[in-house]
């Protein structure tokens, strides 16, 4: 590495009308773009003939050729150097057979289990088969992002001086941590810019610190898409986790879902964006998304213990599908379906699954359809994204006349942004994230922004026509449950043992 440090606008006038210009910030700007003035069009003309032009363009202006043959040719050029096309150098990943980290899960939602400590079991062994060509990176979060099975097999990288108390630090150490997401998010696009594989994990509230670097990144992808002689590196791989619905400690600072909503602005062929609602699904996707190239994947999976809802099997052919009808959560057939209910995200599927349960109880003549999303563009329309639904799809799955209620993960208007072109989007009413938040508890934070069962159950008394005679009950036994919610909470500081201990299907309010 060659490093020059030079004053600002160095070679360029020393001062423009008076003013202070070279090594100063002026010349950051355009100092004599008034041509107008005789005067800048001099100081113009001095600054170029300083380069002396005559002696290197012949009268034609072409370059010397002397000066020509400076230059290097062939792979001697600094552009044809491999670890500047790192696709050149890339080889894929020698990876396990994520089936054998499944999660046994005999009935819906009978079994819980940490997400993304299932990921880390399994990425653990991604990293023992990949010691010279996959790291993973983060903000001093690896162990706390139920990542923590990867120091079975690796250090963190450290070079400075170690204490007696410090644990996993080595200079060999093949995780990268830094408490700063700028660092995280620059040493993994150099390290797959010159050709190797990793993956990011993050808070998902302050992902938002490396936003402009996501955005170059995306777009340094999206041209050279256009370029032949650019070889495919592996993907920029984002893990989002301890995510918006569980701050139950931190509270409102570290409660933010937006990145998702700013990763949707770049090129469709660039950007994929993962929701899965379990493990095995979480396990499915991250293969997948280690396997791409030239992408920006953004996983965005809960920490937490939770419901397990697929089995290995199931899981596969839902996330290969990326969206799909859970048959074990309807009851919709034979006929229409009086309402369809759909959730993206693993809190937003808890939650609507524990309405449908409710609303099994109280209107059992309803007929309910669930649809959960894991890819969210296929919710985008096939000639805006290439993981798009055709409009035929998309209209077998929601109907074209059915009203539609959506828990999704983030803020609300991305889901209407996404299907503002589809035939029923007039019928879809949205809930998810509504900037309200705090240290409070898990359920809590869902009724607070109105995601809630109680609130969705709500929501289908207002929306489904055949339901109105009985609304107004089925209301009122939603708000008492919700002020019952309210007093438990502030009594005993957790949340109500019939919350804590939901199973599919409910039984009881």
């Amino acid at each position: 590495m060659i490093v020059l440090r030079s004053p600002k606008g160095w070679t360029g006038p020393k001062e423009v009308d008076g003013l202070k210009t070279e090594g100063y910030w002026r010349s950051h700007q355009v100092p004599f773009s008034d041509m107008e003035k005789p005067e800048h069009v001099q100081l113009l003309e001095q600054w170029l003939q300083s380069y002396r032009p005559q002696e290197l363009f012949d009268a034609k202006g072409r370059l010397q050729p002397a000066l020509a043959a400076l230059a290097p040719t062939l792979d001697r050029r600094m552009g044809a150097n491999p670890h500047a096309n790192g696709g050149v150098l890339l080889r894929d990943l020698r990876l396990p057979d994520f089936r054998d980290y499944a999660v046994a899960v005999a009935t819906p939602g009978g079994t819980l289990a940490e997400s993304t400590r299932t990921m880390g079991i399994f990425l653990c062994d991604v990293m023992r088969k990949n010691m010279d060509n996959f790291r993973v990176f983060g903000p001093d979060e690896t162990a706390s992002n139920r990542l923590g099975a990867l120091f079975e097999v690796t250090d963190r990288s450290w070079m400075a001086e170690r204490l007696d108390y410090d644990d996993h630090l080595a200079v060999d150490g093949r995780v990268m941590e830094i408490l700063s997401e700028h660092a995280c998010q620059g040493w993994l696009e150099g390290y797959l810019l010159s050709g190797r594989h990793g993956l990011f994990s993050c808070y998902e509230a302050f992902i938002h610190i490396v936003d402009s670097m996501f955005n170059q990144h995306a777009k340094w992808l999206k041209v050279c898409g256009q370029i032949p002689w650019r070889r495919p590196i592996a993907s920029l791989n984002i893990l989002l986790t301890s995510h918006v619905w569980r701050q139950d400690h931190n509270g409102f600072s570290h409660q933010d879902p937006g990145f998702i909503d700013h990763v949707v602005n770049k090129k469709a062929d660039i950007i994929r964006i993962y929701l899965p609602p379990d493990a095995n699904t979480l396990l499915y996707v991250t293969d997948r998304c280690l396997r791409s190239r030239n992408l920006v994947n953004v996983i965005v999976a809960g920490k937490q213990p939770e419901p397990q809802w697929l089995d290995m099997d199931a899981a596969i052919n839902h996330a290969t599908a990326g969206i799909g009808l859970w048959e074990w959560a309807c009851n919709d057939q034979p006929g229409e379906p009086d309402i369809v209910l759909a959730a993206a995200g693993d809190v937003p599927t808890l939650e609507m699954l524990a309405a449908i349960a409710i609303l099994r109880q109280l209107a059992p003549e309803l007929k309910m359809r669930f649809i959960n999303v894991v890819d969210l563009m296929t919710l985008q329309p096939q000639e805006e994204h290439p993981h798009g639904l055709s409009s035929e799809e998309f209209v077998s799955l929601f109907r074209s006349d059915t009203p539609i209620l959506f828990a999704y993960h983030g803020y609300p208007w991305l889901i209407h942004r996404l299907t503002y072109r589809r035939s029923n989007h007039a019928n879809l009413h949205v809930r998810g994230y509504k900037e309200e938040g705090t240290t409070t508890t898990p359920f809590d934070m869902v009724v607070l922004n109105t995601l809630d069962r109680f609130h969705l159950v709500m929501d289908v008394a207002n929306q489904v026509p055949k339901l109105q005679p009985q609304a107004a009950h089925i209301k009122q036994r939603m708000r008492d449950k919700l002020n019952e919610h309210t007093q438990y909470i502030h009594a005993h500081g957790e949340d109500m043992p019939e919350i804590r201990d939901w199973k599919w299907p409910g039984t009881g309010l």
